[in-house]
């Protein structure tokens, strides 16, 4: 299983692309680190990495009420890390659809 699992494209990370042009989110396996995501990034989308922040998200439970009964289940748990780009480069997610 590779290093980085998706980037992540929602309103809350585009609004942070659009602040700061140089920074782009990304799901990763939860037991990378900091090192293991700056090489894989590199490698993949051939950028330079300034930084690399991560947050680790617990799952959370959920329950609905429904006809039969209550549904109890659990959201997955998973690692984001926000990656800093060297100054003037970007990373194009859509180039290739």
């Amino acid at each position: 299983m590779g290093i980085i699992i998706k980037p992540i494209v929602t309103e809350k990370q585009t609004a942070i692309t659009e602040k700061f042009a140089n920074r782009f989110g990304f799901r990763v396996s939860p037991d990378a680190n900091k090192l293991q995501i700056k090489k894989a990034v590199e490698e993949m989308y051939n950028v330079t990495v300034v930084d690399v922040n991560t947050i680790n998200y617990a799952g959370k439970l959920k329950s609905r009420y429904t006809k039969s009964g209550v549904i109890n289940g659990k959201q997955a748990a998973y690692k984001k890390a926000i990656v800093t780009l060297k100054d003037g480069e970007t990373i194009d997610f859509f180039s290739n659809i």
